[in-house]
């Protein structure tokens, strides 16, 4: 969700406020409001927060979409909303000590979305954040990639990253050969970045909205205007 002006601070303060509604809705299993980074930094972006939600049931989740007073708040206040449904192929690590994500859907042949999430251990935060703006670079131009982008529940240490890509292949393919991203995932096991990690793969279903005017899952399609980025 994308704000502007005094939406800004509203949304700010939703961080803390729109926990109890949440808490509340039926049939949500696990749930993570989120804010983001200008591009994946230190610095954060007030204008960008997400929801990351995580439901019993397809039923549960169209409810709250379209009936939830916290969402009609949220989008009343928002100039731009996106909203990508996703079924989980792979889900491995925790999240605040339980893994969310179950399994429910072969792996896609069409585009795939990746989270990435970690606590930081506090010793190793420099280490962490000294390799960033090399990764950053990394993901300029690479082939396949539609959308990314850093989010996390707190700042500094408890950081995720959401990736669009066009197929399985072209992830893998930036995953596991780009020379920066391969060093990171090597240092992360070897010298034991993270108190807690998870890394999950879903297929999308389908969306709803647009990311800063377009919608990033038909760029993904290849039914969108414009090429990768």
């Amino acid at each position: 969700m994308r704000f502007s002006g005094w939406a800004r601070v509203w949304m700010l303060a939703q961080m803390a406020f729109a926990r109890p509604a949440l808490r509340r809705v039926p049939g949500l299993r696990f749930w993570k409001l989120l804010g983001t980074g200008d591009g994946f930094s230190l610095r954060p972006d007030l204008s960008r927060y997400g929801l990351l939600t995580v439901w019993e049931s397809p039923e549960d989740a169209q409810a709250f979409f379209d009936e939830a007073p916290i969402m009609r708040r949220f989008r009343r206040r928002a100039d731009e909303t996106w909203t990508i449904h996703m079924v989980a192929i792979q889900a491995r690590g925790s999240w605040s000590g339980v893994n969310p994500f179950e399994p429910a859907a072969p792996c896609c042949a069409g585009p795939l979305a990746v989270l990435t999430r970690a606590t930081i251990r506090w010793r190793r935060l420099a280490a962490f954040w000294s390799r960033v703006p090399a990764t950053n670079r990394s993901l300029d131009g690479v082939p396949g990639l539609v959308l990314s982008v850093g989010i996390g529940e707190a700042p500094i240490v408890r950081q995720a990253t959401f990736s669009l890509w066009r197929s399985e292949a072209e992830m893998r393919a930036f995953a596991y050969r780009t020379p920066v991203h391969a060093e990171v995932v090597r240092r992360t096991r070897d010298e034991a970045w993270y108190a807690e990690d998870l890394f999950a793969r879903f297929a999308p279903v389908s969306s709803e909205g647009t990311w800063n005017g377009e919608d990033p899952l038909m760029l993904a399609r290849g039914t969108g205007s414009r090429g990768a980025g």
